[in-house]
């Protein structure tokens, strides 16, 4: 009796098949559940699988059952208080011994959520599923120390490994034809011509001493090394690190920030992070003092614009590098720097970047801030603003950024 081993990646009770056809069953319940599982994940857990759960409601499936069909009259054991012809009246909702508000690992109306465990990768497939770089702007390729192996035709020698029977094959038959043809020819012209069976002989034994196959007709598969390009990216992160920006503020920006490089991991090979901040001065920091390191002072915008744009013509060519920039801000500024911030933007910055994405965290949602009111004259494709209040805002709001466009 034969045995077959299972000797797949994913274990004997999980058939990736089966997960990838549930998944795409329930794409929309189960992208629901993880985007209210990001608002309340840390930011180094955003990336990672986990459990999500889906009311047992949406995915309870029809059942068709065979009825005995016609009328049937009966009378059920302590029946005290109706008769034939009379009308039961629906249960009020409560009442029966069902799913009820009182039952353990229930979800959403009282109903029961069947758990179902995602992996990183599927956790981040269904994040940004619907996601996409605005017009496709991946464009810029750049040098890369990275090789691959292309196919370029047969060469005479190699590896076994690397044999080409076929074309070997192909190169034989070609060989035989080209050696045989003439002999047989001559061949046919002794024997019409009634020659010595003895020279026939010879000439038959000299065409069957031709090779089937010949070391000179074996063809071997060859590949060659060449660089392979990988596309690139930079994020420019600019940040207002003022005294009006609080704790709970930057953790809104670092939230959007992280989402958006987890984001640009996907569509890129190497993405690299440059963060600025600014008070009335800017400066380029490491990542732990651009979100903990307190600074105290104005809000000038201007300074971290002349710095990004000083940083990108030192460092990053827009011939090499695709450029993406994000600035958080709550809104404030001095003086005429709004405005002065919107025409730097405008017209030096944009025109380098792929997008830029403005996102502000103002005191409250109703305010329209001086910078808010300058950046909202801006009309550039590449260019996106929008405002969090809370974590739960972060996710959509990038959502609504960079979703994909209608064909």
């Amino acid at each position: 009796m034969s045995m077959i081993i299972d000797r797949r990646l994913n274990d004997r009770n999980k058939n990736a098949t089966n997960r990838q056809r549930f998944i795409k069953r329930y794409k929309a319940q189960l992208r629901r559940s993880v985007a209210d599982i990001v608002a309340d994940r840390s930011i180094t857990d955003m990336s990672r699988g986990g459990e999500v759960g889906i009311p047992v409601k949406d995915i309870s499936e029809p059942r068709f059952r065979i009825g005995r069909g016609g009328d049937r009259e009966m009378v059920h054991p302590g029946n005290k208080e109706f008769n034939t012809g009379d009308m039961i009246a629906k249960p009020k909702s409560g009442g029966g011994g069902g799913s009820g508000s009182g039952g353990e690992g229930q979800g959403e109306e009282g109903q029961d959520n069947f758990m179902f465990t995602l992996s990183k990768e599927e956790f981040m497939n269904l994040f940004f599923d619907d996601l996409e770089l605005p017009r496709l702007a991946r464009t810029v390729l750049g040098d890369s120390q990275q090789f691959t192996y292309r196919r370029a035709g047969y060469t005479p020698s190699g590896v076994p490994a690397n044999l080409s029977v076929p074309r070997s094959v192909k190169n034989a038959m070609a060989r035989r034809i080209a050696l045989t043809a003439p002999l047989k020819r001559e061949l046919e012209e002794l024997k019409q011509a009634g020659a010595d069976a003895e020279e026939i002989e010879a000439l038959e034994k000299r065409i069957q001493r031709i090779p089937y196959l010949d070391e000179y007709d074996l063809r071997f598969r060859h590949r060659v090394k060449e660089p392979k390009p990988i596309s690139r990216a930079v994020m420019f992160c600019l940040m207002d690190v003022s005294a009006s920006m609080s704790e709970a503020k930057k953790d809104l920006a670092k939230r959007f920030y992280t989402l958006l490089y987890l984001f640009l991991s996907r569509k890129y090979e190497q993405v690299e992070l440059v963060f600025i901040r600014h008070t009335s001065n800017a400066e380029e920091v490491d990542e732990h003092a651009f979100f903990h390191d307190p600074q105290t002072g104005g809000t000038v915008v201007m300074s971290a614009l002349n710095l990004m744009i000083d940083i990108q013509q030192e460092r990053y060519s827009p011939n090499e590098w695709n450029i993406y920039g994000a600035q958080v801000s709550d809104g404030d500024a001095f003086g005429s720097d709004p405005q002065r911030s919107a025409m730097k933007l405008n017209k030096d910055i944009l025109p380098l970047c792929k997008y830029f994405a403005y996102v502000e965290v103002p005191d409250s949602p109703s305010t329209i801030t001086p910078l808010a009111a300058a950046y909202s004259q801006i009309r550039s494709e590449t260019f996106a603003m929008s405002t969090v209040m809370d974590r739960g805002d972060v996710y959509p709001v990038l959502r609504e950024l960079f979703q994909k466009e209608s064909v």
